[in-house]
Parts: C-alpha cells; structure tokens; sequence
C-alpha cells in the first residue's frame, strides 16, 4: 500500500510492508503538470507493487470540509483509472506532528522542508494501516 500527502507544491510517498505493520517514508514528487505528476505516480506504484493508495483528507480542525479537502478528493478521482483501490484519511494533524518531531530532533528548517512530506505521508498511512489492522487480521 501506499500512503500520499498530496501538497500544492509536493506529494510526499510513503510505502508498508506486506504485512501491513510498519509505514515508511519513501519519495517526495515536486508538482509540476499533472499529467507528468500521475505519469511519475504511475511508474512508483507498478515497480513497488502498490495494491492500494492512502489519501490524505485535510479537514478543518472542527472535521468540516476545507478547500484542500476537494483538491485532494480530486486528486483521488483523477488518479482512480490507475485500477487500485483508494481511501481517503484523515491528515488534520499529520503535517503538524512530523514537523513538531522533526524540530525536537533540532532538524534545520531546509532539512524540515525536505522530509516533511514524505514524512506526513507515512504518519497518514501509518495511521490508516493501524485502523485497518485493529479490525481485521491481514495474513
């Protein structure tokens, strides 16, 4: 599976095992075109065997929907002709918790701005695959 932080200037990757135990931060894809962003996307997945994608959902902090909440709902529906299936997640605090762990770890702003997205990216899967995981058995 994989987990996407989907960003106005970045999507941040992040991949879990097959056991669905453990989510880590992969790739970050600088936006551009997005036909070039999905073509990129495209690529990951078919050579990391991805079976299914996490979508971060970026609500109001009173669980409203926000204008980024329909970019990244469009975002889902753009990319569903890629064949797997898709859920959308909760991110509200994800940005906020990896940059808040990444500054406690005294990371420079530069070093902040290249690892957050992929970063929120296995918070949000991490978050998703602990969900999922706490319901069913995956084998």
């Amino acid at each position: 599976m994989i987990g996407l932080d989907v960003g106005t200037k970045t999507i941040g990757l992040a991949l879990c095992d097959a056991g669905w135990s453990i989510a880590s931060p992969a790739h970050t894809i600088a936006r551009t075109k997005f036909t070039k962003d999905k073509a990129i996307l495209a690529r990951f997945i078919t050579e990391q065997l991805v079976k299914g994608i996490v979508i971060g959902l970026p609500f109001n902090l009173d669980g409203s929907e926000s204008p980024r909440s329909q970019s990244s709902r469009a975002f889902a529906r753009n990319i569903a002709d890629l064949g797997l299936p898709i859920l959308l997640w909760d991110e509200r605090w994800s940005t906020q918790a990896v940059t808040r762990t990444l500054i406690d770890a005294d990371a420079s702003r530069a070093r902040r701005s290249e690892l957050v997205d992929k970063l929120a990216a296995s918070y949000i899967l991490q978050g998703a695959i602990d969900a999922l995981c706490g319901e069913f058995s995956i084998y």
